[in-house]
């Protein structure tokens, strides 16, 4: 027992927590995924589909991960990340209009939608493991898998069952969303300072990391904000002409 509480004291919380709350802003579209593949199933079959198809999704994902762990050590790979990830940052505050989902087919096969789900996760999930290996990046290295597993456990009961709550938190309280869209700039920002390329060039001290990750996570909430004002007025055009 007290071996155990000793490998939690020596864990990584803000990194879990970083990782959790990536897991559930980020997984709002596994829900309606889970959701629309499963809709067309008979009654009895919707909870096997749900939990097999997040099962066999969650999975995926854990090894899609540890491999992008692992990859983060190649020279210009973090440079590579880190802009992707102020990418995913801005399309998190200022999502675009088409959300993609309208073509995601239904089954009334238990099978067939559970492997709808895997597969559509599998496409969608590339936002979720750069920013979640970012995330895990800070972490002593014999405990990142672990970290990344866990913290993706704890996030499957909000997405699966309280993905309707979250949404309506989300909706309620849009700092969530500005803080969480910040927190991926952070990580960005931590991440390209840290490139191979990079570590001969600056200097590779905590006051540069976190100047760094400031300056990765204001870029994302100005560039996401830029992009909101440019959409107003078309949108705001569009209804005066309507």
């Amino acid at each position: 027992m007290d071996a155990v509480l000793a490998w939690f004291a020596t864990l990584d919380w803000a990194a879990i927590g970083q990782i959790i709350l990536i897991d559930i802003l980020l997984g709002g579209d596994n829900a309606v995924v889970i959701a629309l593949a499963c809709r067309n199933l008979p009654p009895k079959h919707r909870r096997l589909g749900i939990f097999w198809g997040a099962a066999g999704a969650i999975v995926l994902r854990v090894i899609l991960i540890s491999f992008a762990v692992a990859l983060l050590n190649v020279p210009a790979l973090k440079l590579i990340g880190g802009v992707l990830l102020i990418w995913i940052g801005v399309k998190l505050i200022a999502p675009p209009e088409d959300d993609g989902h309208a073509n995601l087919q239904s089954s009334d096969k238990l099978w067939a939608a559970i492997k709808t789900i895997i597969v559509a996760d599998f496409v969608m999930s590339v936002d979720n493991v750069i920013a979640i290996a970012g995330a895990a990046e800070q972490a002593d290295p014999s405990h990142r898998t672990g970290l990344i597993i866990f913290g993706l456990l704890v996030s499957v009961p909000f997405i699966i069952f309280g993905s309707q709550i979250i949404l309506k938190l989300l909706d309620r309280f849009p700092i969530i969303v500005l803080m969480g869209g910040a927190l991926l700039g952070w990580i960005a920002g931590g991440l390209i300072v840290g490139d191979k390329l990079l570590v001969g060039h600056v200097p590779q001290d905590k006051t540069v990391y976190y100047a760094a990750c400031v300056a990765g996570a204001v870029l994302v909430v100005v560039i996401a904000k830029m992009v909101e004002r440019r959409r107003v007025p078309a949108d705001t055009g569009a209804n005066d002409g309507a």
